[in-house]
């Protein structure tokens, strides 16, 4: 009992932690650039509060790593450790009860992770970060659904284009994780299981209506289960695998924003709670019944983690034999290592989805949006209408607003000759149209439903038509509101490349935090058609044409419910491996956007190799004498003994590198497994390059090579993590209700060609006495994103005691989520 007493007082050392911004969906007031946290093809999100809700994992094992301990347990043995790891749970929550802290958790875990979330003052915070039962306490973010634009079918309908002769999925349960799904739609009708609400667990999972709009409902769940499963559909449009069945989780839903508005979104502590479940269904603690295949709709955007709470959950999932398959994230183009990677997208056990694009590419244009002299947007744009303009324009901005006013009320044109900044709405066709009709001389598109692939209605557009960001058009708007000038200059229209196979504009770029190759694959995610909840006009079924790298997701989570049929004696890694590492790749598109290329189901049903992990990072160059091992376990999964070969293949910007391959050549007897190592060897940079990529090359004789992507970071870490610390009053007297505030700026944000993201880690705060003595740890946060943070420093060394008067430092310690030297910080104050 001493030590809980210790643990008490050092709670009130930090009295508060404010944590002012961080990534996903809460707004940031960083200096970092405006778009830094938005959509950079137009999604917006809305702004989030998650208030105090952390997520604490504990180091007692989950029912999840005891069975990665043992391989196979009975009903009754997971029951106990499911028991068990509730019961860890009790007894810090009891910890906390017993020094007046109650807490009641919003969410406990025990089958993927042994953990719970809950919203928790600091003084619990620093009670429990010096528990050593408690492995990490995590921040909850917001989460959204990743599709970027929905649009009414007009015309020939057109589905993923996956199948697998003789195969429908029947027999696979795939969790979908996500809104509520309207189970009546005809289309979805008999392959929609009852679902589980994590968001209302009063709920049903169904697809609920906005509570300020009843003819407003939850889309994207139902979106995606028409992707899986859909059947009987217009023009014989159905799912990938028709005969599957959905199990419908509701992770995300109508929820309060930061303004009190209800919006959909999910919070990560619920989206593991989905996970949670996924791998116990009826919640009896035994994990027997769990699905075979998860698929997640939702994303928190830039929170590539690759160690985190969710990245653990999914690996839970996968030690339980459930494959978990997320989207990359919609932030578009970013690197060239960190960039615009989602949550759980960075973690290893996910199989990453890029989004693809078959359709034919468009025409593009360079659009620079200028405020006064202030630059909002430079960058090439694809054009969404045929309109190609030959010339350089300057144009000024006519500005529609949110109203989309595109008259005065002298019914005088306001976009007449100007570039009319529009809200693509409901109907971006409809939208662009009508500022056409006004007399626009160019028309930018901005908003949630803005379309990935050209207009419908585009043989009827006179002018350029472009899709922007919506954070730059927002501050155009802003300052044109103000009196500011604004304008947009319209570079002549550049042929589009090669058609065939790419990737869309929209989709998300890797690395994960920890410096592994993601995503892992490519599927299309362009221009697919689905269902909707509720019905058209004349009573028939709702359907629509949706784009996003959770369509792509979906088409993967479909495809391996197929070969999960066809090859049921698969684990979940063997599934994930078979998919990402017989990819074709595709065009020169970087392996950091593609993956290890474009899905083929044919070619993984045929696969006799996976090997796991599915990419592999060697992290971040350091020196002359740098070099990196990594460990790639390959395993037969044929019924036939094969002769192995392993090399490495490398890039152009990799010539400068050496790889060292053992073994190189190996006898594999069907189900057995080789363990190789890869080191990799560079005493310079490649010359032009920040990042190198290649493929480790596993060929057995007389079969398909299985690829795994690899990565090495050649950028230079920036010079500190820690660029701003600043302690507000350098002298004060000790107070628990009034401290004096630490803001400290973490992370880094650069933007060149695209977003380039370093996180941190981890951010210790440490006491010393003037002499240097260490005292103690204040507090400790982990996986920020980049931000501004606010600490209450009360007078109170960790122990609790108030400290006596004299001369103190706050030294701050950040980690990058890389190997290497924190980045320090020292602040000097006066306890009076």
């Amino acid at each position: 009992m001493h030590r809980r007493s210790e643990l008490y007082l050092a709670a009130i050392a930090v009295v508060a932690v404010l944590i002012a911004v961080q990534g996903g969906g809460e707004h940031v007031q960083s200096k970092a650039p405006a778009t830094t946290w938005e959509g950079l093809v137009g999604d917006v999100h809305p702004e989030v509060s998650t208030g105090q809700r952390v997520i604490v994992v504990l180091k007692a094992p989950s029912v999840a790593q005891h069975l990665e301990k043992v391989g196979f347990a009975t009903e009754s043995a997971e029951r106990t450790w499911t028991t068990q790891a509730l019961a860890a749970q009790q007894e810090v929550l009891a910890l906390l009860a017993a020094h007046g802290l109650g807490v009641r958790p919003d969410f406990n875990y025990a089958r993927v992770l042994d953990g719970f979330s809950a919203s928790l003052d600091p003084r619990a915070v620093a009670l429990l970060q010096r528990d050593p039962e408690i492995q990490g306490i995590y921040p909850v973010r917001a989460a959204f659904p990743t599709t970027l634009s929905t649009t009414a079918v007009t015309g020939e309908v057109a589905n993923a284009g996956i199948s697998l002769p003789g195969f429908d999925g029947r027999g696979v349960t795939i969790a979908l994780l996500d809104t509520g799904v309207d189970a009546s739609q005809p289309y979805l009708r008999g392959r929609v299981a009852p679902g589980i609400d994590i968001v209302d667990p009063a709920g049903h999972a169904d697809a609920e209506p906005s509570p300020q709009d009843p003819a407003a409902r939850e889309q994207h769940g139902t979106e995606l289960a028409g992707l899986l499963v859909g059947a009987g559909g217009p023009d014989g449009l159905h799912g990938v695998a028709p005969a599957a069945s959905v199990l419908p989780i509701r992770v995300a839903g109508w929820q309060p924003d930061a303004a009190g508005r209800d919006v959909v979104y999910a919070r990560s502590d619920q989206l593991i709670a989905g996970l949670d479940r996924a791998g116990d269904p009826n919640g009896d603690g035994d994990t027997h019944d769990a699905a075979r295949v998860a698929v997640s709709g939702v994303t928190d955007p830039y929170a590539g983690f690759a160690d985190g709470p969710e990245a653990l959950a999914v690996a839970g999932a996968r030690a339980l034999d459930t494959l978990v398959v997320v989207p990359a994230g919609n932030d578009g183009v970013a690197g060239p290592s960190f960039g615009s990677l989602a949550g759980p997208a960075g973690a290893p056990a996910a199989l990453t989805v890029a989004a693809g694009n078959s359709h034919a590419p468009a025409a593009s244009v360079r659009v620079v949006m200028r405020r006064g002299l202030q630059v909002e947007f430079d960058g090439e744009l694809p054009l969404l209408g045929t309109a190609t303009p030959h010339r350089h324009a300057e144009l000024a901005v006519g500005a529609a607003g949110a109203k989309a006013k595109l008259f005065d009320g002298q019914g005088l044109s306001l976009v007449a000759g100007r570039a009319a900044l529009v809200p693509a709405g409901d109907d971006p066709d409809a939208a662009a149209l009508a500022a056409v009709h006004a007399g626009a001389a160019a028309v930018l598109l901005y908003g949630r439903r803005l379309p990935a692939g050209p207009l419908t209605v585009s043989t009827a557009l006179d002018v350029p038509v472009v899709g922007v960001p919506a954070g730059a058009a927002q501050e155009l708007l802003a300052a044109q509101k103000r009196g500011s000038s604004v304008g947009v200059s319209l570079g002549p229209a550049r042929a589009a490349k090669s058609s065939g196979s790419g990737l869309a504009s929209f989709s998300s770029r890797g690395l994960a935090f920890d410096g592994r190759l993601k995503p892992d694959l490519t599927a299309p995610g362009v221009g697919l058609a689905t269902s909707e909840p509720g019905q058209a006009e004349g009573g028939a079924p709702q359907f629509a044409v949706v784009n996003g790298t959770s369509a792509a997701a979906a088409a993967v989570g479909g495809a391996a419910a197929l070969l999960a049929q066809a090859r049921p004696a698969l684990d979940a890694e063997a599934l994930g491996s078979l998919l990402a590492g017989y990819a074709h790749p595709f065009g020169a598109t970087s392996l950091t956007a593609q993956g290890a290329g474009e899905l083929d189901l044919g070619a993984s049903l045929a696969g006799e190799l996976a090997a796991a992990p599915t990419s592999l990072g060697f992290g971040r160059w350091s020196g002359p004498r740098w070099r990196s091992t990594q460990t790639l376990v390959v395993h037969n999964v044929s019924t036939r003994r094969l002769r192995v070969s392993v090399e490495v293949a490398a890039g152009s910007e990799s010539e400068s590198l050496q790889f060292k391959v053992t073994p190189t050549h190996a006898l594999l007897a069907a189900g057995a497994e080789l363990r190789v190592t890869v080191t990799a060897r560079a005493t310079s940079p490649p010359p032009k390059a920040e990042l190198a990529t290649g493929v480790v090359e596993v060929e057995p004789d007389g079969s398909e090579v299985l690829r795994v992507p690899w990565a090495i970071d050649f950028s230079h870490a920036p010079a500190t993590l820690l660029p701003k610390v600043k302690l507000r009053q350098t002298a004060f007297k000790p107070s628990d209700t009034n401290p004096a505030v630490l803001d400290v700026q973490a992370g880094s944000v650069a933007q060149a060609s695209g977003v380039q993201i370093e996180p941190v880690a981890r951010l210790d705060i440490l006491l010393y006495d003037a002499r240097g003595n260490f005292i103690g740890l204040l507090a400790r946060e982990q996986d920020l994103l980049p931000g501004s943070y606010s600490f209450g420093i009360t007078g109170r060394g960790p122990g609790g005691g108030v400290l006596h008067p004299g001369a103190y430092e706050l030294r701050l310690a950040a980690w990058s989520t890389l190997p290497g030297r924190p980045s320090r910080a020292l602040v000097r104050f006066q306890i009076e």
